[in-house]
């Protein structure tokens, strides 16, 4: 037996006005001759994503789910060169605070995904140090909203630079000169064009990383297809977190733009992953990468309710 939780990503296709990645360009932050008013206008986009992400949270809460990714676009031109002398945790304390009792109340799983630029086997310091700062900014917002930060940040592994063995090992180097803080908040997942599975677990047991299983990224790029003989070893990389195993659910648009994300879930193609895992792991939470969001979930929900195999908990969990 095995005890699924649905979640999704960042935004609700039915909760209106409640975006979390409100913006701001530097062009736009010139404009406003006067550089304190524009920092205030800065501050005032950033309050407003973490109250939409509150708005939110209290949707999933009403909604029985129990898993969400917040927006790693909260902070418009945070860590910008231009603006380094800006302190932006201070004005959002009271934001991450009310999300902090929030989840105190209505205990979910909540996590980051950070951006593409965010590269941990990149040849270029520079780029590391930027990575490095942009890991630091997510771990203090998760620690302004009261939660311990590991393993709540995924990435995939980088880029592959031409040289895939050699990327695997510029990781490997890297990592050392990664703070011990940030290592504690990643885990990993395999990606859909450079590396797979078997690429990823190899990082992941050499570091000690848990790994997310993408399941519609290995149907897109595998060396070896037989993803059930490689499971228990996925599972065993979560064996020394407080969290579940994580693994992530997309469906192919089609056959011809495969690797592109469907606006909803194939609930076969889900349950075919199910069926191979349950009874492997006590709970598993399943993020839905699809394009309508939390729309996903529900249909996915719905269109799971008529299997004799599942016994559903609640709207978005179930026994298997």
């Amino acid at each position: 037996m095995t005890i699924v939780r649905l979640g999704y990503v960042a935004m609700s296709m039915t909760l209106k006005n409640a975006s979390p990645s409100q913006t701001m360009t530097f062009k736009q932050f010139s404009a406003i001759k006067d550089r304190e008013a524009a920092v205030a206008k800065l501050e005032r986009i950033a309050v407003s994503n973490l109250g939409n992400c509150l708005r939110l949270l209290k949707h999933n809460a009403a909604h029985d789910i129990h898993f969400f990714r917040f927006s790693s676009r909260l902070i418009p031109l945070a860590n910008h060169e231009e603006l380094s002398d800006w302190k932006y945790m201070h004005p959002l304390k009271e934001a991450l605070s009310k999300i902090g009792d929030f989840l105190d109340r209505h205990p979910m799983r909540v996590d980051f995904h950070p951006d593409h630029f965010v590269l941990l086997n990149t040849p270029k310091v520079d780029t590391l140090n930027m990575s490095i700062k942009t890991l630091a900014m997510h771990k203090a917002l998760l620690k302004g909203m009261g939660l311990n930060p590991a393993h709540r940040c995924v990435l995939h592994v980088g880029g592959g630079y031409d040289d895939k063995e050699k990327a695997l090992e510029q990781f490997i180097h890297n990592w050392g000169f990664t703070p011990s803080g940030i290592q504690q908040m990643i885990i990993l997942e395999n990606d859909d064009t450079t590396f797979t599975l078997d690429d990823t677990l190899y990082l992941c047991e050499k570091l000690g990383i848990p790994l997310v299983f993408d399941y519609h990224h290995h149907l897109a790029n595998f060396e070896n297809d037989n993803w059930t003989g490689q499971w228990e070893r996925v599972a065993a990389t979560w064996d020394h977190s407080e969290l579940p195993v994580k693994m992530h659910i997309s469906s192919p648009k089609s056959d011809k733009d495969f690797r592109a994300h469907a606006d909803y879930i194939n609930a076969d193609m889900f349950m075919e992953f199910l069926q191979n895992i349950k009874g492997s792991v006590p709970e598993i939470h399943c993020m839905i990468e699809a394009k309508m969001k939390d729309s996903a979930l529900f249909k996915l929900a719905e269109d799971l309710r008529t299997n004799p195999d599942l016994t559903f908990i609640d709207s978005s969990s179930f026994e298997i």
